[in-house]
């Protein structure tokens, strides 16, 4: 099974960062469903700006926690330099 890290630009112009096994559903989720995250559902639309991807979960995780400590400009350098 593959995992995803991927940051999203939501209407209002923060950045979300999150982790998942189905990138095209989670997306969808976001926009769509009940069960998108809590931050995104006030922020909606929301487009996918950055995504990774990995063999493990545990990869996935990690490199999440490490994106979500870095600060906007990085996180919209990293996004740049794709």
């Amino acid at each position: 099974m593959k995992y995803y890290v991927y940051i999203l630009i939501c209407a209002d112009k923060t950045l979300y960062t999150g982790y998942t096994n189905d990138i095209e559903k989670r997306i969808i989720a976001h926009n769509t469903l009940k069960n998108g995250a809590k931050y995104t559902k006030g922020r909606r639309p929301v487009s996918l700006v950055y995504s990774e991807k990995f063999k493990t979960k545990s990869e996935a995780m990690k490199r999440e926690a490490e994106l979500k400590n870095l600060t906007r400009d990085e996180k919209l350098n990293l996004i740049k330099n794709m």
